[in-house]
């Protein structure tokens, strides 16, 4: 039976925090996560924290010269899209446009004129099958 992909959506709190602080920095030791996460329990917990999401099946691990470097299972792409969906399906009834709605309410002060222009660019991609 093929391995089921881990999804972050299933993760606690801590744990979503902890992955995501492993993405964010590609690669990282206990001591990386306790610096990217906000109010980090201890590194004995911050480490069988990590060791869980390995057996869980988010996180590999390679060693060296003693020191454990934590990497995500799943790429950062196929990570995005997946937490995309959940959070399509979860917040805005499956609607792009709806979700596309609340990013523009929520960022349209910082945006400028090229980004407008690159957002019409992608619209008009998709709207042609593309990318």
């Amino acid at each position: 039976m093929p391995q089921q992909t881990p999804r972050l959506e299933s993760l606690a709190a801590r744990e979503r925090q902890v992955v995501e602080a492993v993405y964010k920095l590609n690669e990282a030791s206990v001591n990386d996560v306790l610096a990217n996460i906000p109010d980090p329990p201890s590194y004995s917990a911050i480490r069988a924290m990590l060791n869980m999401l390995v057996q869980k099946g988010h996180l590999n691990y390679r060693c060296v010269k003693n020191k454990y470097f934590y990497r995500p299972v799943v790429g950062k792409e196929s990570a995005q899209k997946s937490v995309i969906r959940n959070m399509l399906d979860t917040f805005f009834a499956g609607k792009p446009t709806e979700a596309v709605a609340a990013l523009l309410d929520v960022a349209a002060a910082d945006l400028a004129e090229d980004d407008y222009r690159d957002l019409k660019k992608m619209i008009e991609t998709a709207r042609k099958g593309g990318r």
